[in-house]
């Protein structure tokens, strides 16, 4: 099996290695921008070109650029009509929906990798959510931008830049992804910016959405200045609470542990992947396509 790489950051680099768990012997290929990038010699093969690409016989591609590229990269390699595996989100601008039809025959993965959590999919799968009677759902995640990655002045990372597609709405989309997995495209949605806090960055710092569905409301809070870093949904029911904390992967009930889980979350990395890669052979598609993609950053930004 042979994958081409657009985009060579810290999230490639964690593709890369489940890729290698999965199968030392994928051939990883890589579109590089500069003819001294380094990459060779930790197994990586660098390519300088978007056109020829037909002659490798490509499985797939993933496109792991900063968000703002999305659209550019899609637009550069859908000659090839090969599978896609996109890192989340697909844009950070909702232009790509003026031609999905492009994509209707083609395999497309939005990477969120918090699908395969452990904890969210025991919420999902185990505790009948179609079955209970939810009044209120609240989900949160706050942490410290500074922290999340070390030896880079983060002012200058494209988080810290909306011009590069940086903010905490689209960094964080990972909350609105699985709200809409689990249930849905709400029938409203209300949502608030900001980016005022201490952290002093260009980009949004804040978001606050209120989605409606037919019974219930969800209420979404993202930060980046959050030192003492938690994640969290929290569903009340007519009869119970449940509260997922997924920093520590565990499902409480009414205040009791009923699931806890050793799984980190880099392990989410190859089990999505292990995921798309067995949908290949049988021309299946995913359960987060490019038009999913889609409804997922309107409720972000639409």
């Amino acid at each position: 099996m042979r994958v081409l790489i657009v985009g060579l950051g810290s999230i490639a680099r964690k593709h890369i290695s489940a890729l290698n768990e999965i199968d030392k012997n994928i051939e990883i290929f890589a579109i590089r921008s500069k003819q001294t990038a380094d990459g060779e010699e930790n197994g990586i093969n660098n390519l300088y070109s978007t056109s020829c690409l037909e002659d490798y016989n490509f499985s797939f591609i993933i496109i792991s650029t900063p968000t703002f590229l999305h659209e550019q990269n899609l637009k550069e390699l859908e000659y090839l009509k090969l599978p896609f595996f996109i890192e989340k989100p697909i844009s950070d601008t909702l232009n790509i929906k003026n031609y999905l039809f492009k994509y209707d025959d083609f395999q497309t993965y939005v990477a969120c990798n918090l699908r395969f959590l452990d904890s969210l999919c025991f919420l999902k799968n185990k505790c009948n959510l179609s079955e209970l009677r939810i009044n209120e759902v609240n989900v949160y995640a706050g942490s410290y931008l500074p922290d999340w990655r070390p030896n880079i002045n983060y002012k200058e990372n494209y988080s810290a830049l909306p011009e590069k597609g940086g903010g905490v709405h689209i960094d964080l989309i990972h909350e609105i992804d699985y709200v809409y997995w689990f249930f849905g495209k709400p029938k409203d949605k209300k949502s608030y910016f900001k980016s005022n806090s201490s952290i002093d960055i260009k980009s949004i710092d804040y978001a606050n959405y209120i989605l409606e569905y037919d019974y219930f409301t969800v209420s979404i809070i993202l930060n980046y200045y959050r030192k003492d870093s938690k994640r969290y949904i929290e569903l009340i029911t007519d009869k119970n609470t449940f509260y997922v904390d997924l920093l520590s992967n565990e499902v409480f009930k009414d205040n009791i542990s009923i699931f806890k889980s050793e799984q980190k979350v880099i392990d989410t990395y190859k089990l999505q992947l292990e995921y798309f890669i067995s949908l290949l052979s049988k021309k299946d598609t995913s359960f987060n396509t490019l038009k999913d993609g889609v409804e997922v950053l309107n409720i972000c930004i639409g």
